[in-house]
């Protein structure tokens, strides 16, 4: 069984797991987060049924009480478990993964995220080693548990007039659908925004180019002010500039800073992923933030955002995560708060473009993949190398490498799900990106 990872339990099913292992994860959770009650979402995938059916019979069997969320989007799983004081939540989901997939986003008490080595190993360890199951004695019941309208309104409490705005939404077929038009109404133009768990029109993965292309295009088309898409779960969300311009999603942990440390006055700790361009920190600063640099993925930021009391963070990925949001990640949250600092700006005769164009003060290389076995022995050379040419104004050594020069930087990593190794760099110059890239590919080239 391969499903289970660093942030989550992920894979093709009936292949990575099954409906048994899902029974079992039910069975093994509740004695691992020693509870008596369990929330439990999916997602509108072919396989979420089933899932639902074997794991909350394994976690009745096991004598807790399921709370039937029903049909949610995993943000409305981390603001029930952490309103409703659940000390166990379970989101089924595969997130971005193409439709064969689905997989498990597992939270204890406050929402926290329960990864790899905070929990999962344990359970992962108990079915490989077939540890006997023997039902309690008191089987638990299944609880429809509605939070839908209640969730709907916490939202709608952070949004402002868009009157002024003309907004582009695909939805990817994916949760996002549930709930968008509650909040924004039926005057964007949508695309894709019927739930299908085959995802008919295109992978509800944002960051892949080809699945951004018809926002892009309905974007030009329509003349919007900005575009937005959201991935399968509508943990993630994403943003196109009216000229249909893709925005790296890094870039918007600035933006945010409009609303956070300007319109409201906070000032305080924000946090940012190893792969944040430069520029983010640069540009909030000055507005009153204290950067601080963490690990990838919801299991690692959402613990961090708490322990530092961040205002908010954000990821590469598409991830942001707030204070006012149990420290968890949401991206209808983010769609929301970006907007209101999107039709401020239009009031002020500012577009999408320009205000990125105030952040973005580098070239970047957008993540670049290799797929090679020697991962650590390429990542240790390419480091290697750039330090001995010049001498770092700033180094980092968890999750990979992130290596920071006076005029560019860059980061390598293995990926946390995939076999791949993952390399970003930025420069001052396009000039000076190009000669980078060029010399990481000639090392790394040499463990392939």
């Amino acid at each position: 069984m391969g499903a289970f990872h660093a942030y989550d339990i992920r894979g093709i099913y009936n292949k990575d797991f099954n409906k048994d292992d899902a029974y079992k994860i039910g069975f093994f959770l509740v004695g691992l987060l020693e509870t008596d009650k369990v929330l439990v979402g999916r997602d509108a995938r072919e396989s979420s049924d089933e899932i639902y059916e074997y794991l909350t019979r394994g976690i009745t069997d096991a004598g807790a009480d399921v709370y039937n969320l029903g049909l949610a989007t995993t943000p409305m799983v981390y603001y029930a478990t952490a309103k409703g004081n659940f000390k166990a939540s379970v989101q089924i989901t595969a997130s971005h993964n193409p439709r064969e997939y689905n997989g498990m986003k597992v939270s204890r008490e406050n929402a926290e995220p329960v990864g790899y080595d905070t929990g999962l190993k344990v359970i992962e360890e108990k079915i490989k080693n077939n540890k006997p199951i023997v039902p309690a004695p008191n089987k638990g019941r299944i609880i429809e548990h509605d939070i839908r309208s209640e969730y709907i309104d916490f939202l709608n409490g952070f949004k402002r007039d868009y009157s002024n705005l003309k907004i582009g939404i695909d939805c990817s077929n994916g949760m996002a659908a549930l709930i968008i038009k509650d909040i924004l109404g039926e005057s964007p133009v949508y695309l894709y925004d019927e739930l299908d768990g085959t995802f008919p029109n295109h992978e509800a993965n944002p960051l892949i180019p080809e699945n951004v292309v018809d926002l892009q295009n309905l974007v030009k088309k329509n003349g919007c002010d900005v575009g937005i898409i959201f991935d399968g779960d509508a943990d993630r969300v994403m943003f196109v500039d009216e000229n249909g311009r893709f925005i790296s999603p890094d870039l918007m942990i600035g933006v945010l800073g409009h609303y956070f440390l300007e319109e409201k006055g906070l000032k305080g700790n924000v946090l940012q992923d190893i792969r944040t361009s430069k520029a983010v920190g640069e540009y909030l600063t000055p507005m009153g933030a204290t950067m601080h640099t963490w690990r990838v993925g919801r299991a690692f930021a959402a613990k961090k955002l708490r322990e530092i009391d961040g205002i908010y963070g954000g990821e590469l990925a598409g991830h942001y995560y707030f204070r006012d949001f149990y420290y968890s990640d949401s991206g209808m949250l983010a769609c929301i708060l970006i907007l209101n600092v999107v039709s401020k700006m239009k009031a002020q005769g500012v577009t999408l473009s320009q205000l990125i164009s105030r952040i973005e003060t580098y070239a970047n290389s957008g993540e670049i993949n290799f797929k090679l076995e020697r991962k650590r022995e390429a990542m240790d050379a390419v480091r290697d190398f750039f330090i001995s040419e010049e001498k770092p104004t700033a180094s980092y050594d968890f999750d990979g490498y992130r290596v920071e020069f006076p005029d560019w930087w860059f980061n390598i990593r293995p990926s946390n799900t995939e076999p791949y190794l993952r390399f970003i760099a930025e420069a001052k110059s396009r000039e000076m990106l190009d000669e980078k890239i060029a010399r990481a590919r000639e090392i790394i080239a040499r463990f392939s």
